[in-house]
């Protein structure tokens, strides 16, 4: 299942089955991947609750939830913090979810391109030597020497990156959310979530 946080001012909420209004919306900006959402926020706590245990229970729970639907694709939203009372633990929380990001980023590694067939090659920074290989692909010549590389970049997986990148994006979701003064709510459906957006308030 794929879950789309968004929020809103409380004053544009509407009921379900109508949609919530497009015009004056805050989402994170969330790789299109499933599961990333919920993998994201393992680990993470909300008011002494796992966040993840606290999303499943306010949209799987015995009691429903009743508001309107983020769009197609997605059933009823519910409110998974309000300030003021939640400000204190929504922004704990955006920190956590950085420092796993940070935890989980994966070994550093300096990165080159073959200069004929743009082949890539990637070495553990410990490992690095100045040497030269034979690329694999062409039989060009690449020197492996830091000064010549394209900088460094994460040894991980890309389901592990599409995770650190929506606990990035989710913590200054609610950072934004809550400087704003917006409920943030959560809907669950069988749809990727969208590329977030931003809607300025209106005057």
């Amino acid at each position: 299942m794929a879950f789309r946080f968004l929020a809103l001012p409380a004053h544009r909420l509407v009921d379900f089955p109508k949609t919530l209004p497009d015009d004056e919306r805050l989402e994170p900006d969330l790789p299109p991947v499933m599961e990333a959402v919920e993998r994201a926020l393992a680990g993470a706590e909300f008011r002494d609750l796992k966040a993840r245990d606290r999303m499943r229970a306010l949209l799987q729970g015995d009691r429903p939830p009743a508001l309107g639907s983020p769009g197609k694709g997605f059933g009823p939203s519910a409110i998974f913090a309000q300030p003021p009372q939640d400000l204190p633990a929504l922004l704990r929380m955006a920190d956590e979810l950085e420092q796993l990001a940070r935890r989980e980023a994966g070994e550093r590694a300096l990165v080159w391109k073959c200069g004929e067939c743009s082949a890539r090659y990637a070495v553990p920074v410990a490992l690095v030597r100045q040497v030269s290989i034979r690329c694999e692909r062409c039989g060009h010549p690449v020197q492996l020497s830091s000064q010549q590389s394209l900088g460094e970049e994460a040894l991980i997986d890309p389901f592990q990156g599409a995770v650190n990148t929506s606990r990035h994006e989710l913590a200054a979701f609610f950072r934004e959310a809550m400087a704003r003064g917006w409920p943030v709510l959560v809907s669950e459906g069988s749809a990727p979530a969208p590329r977030g957006r931003s809607s300025s308030p209106t005057a």
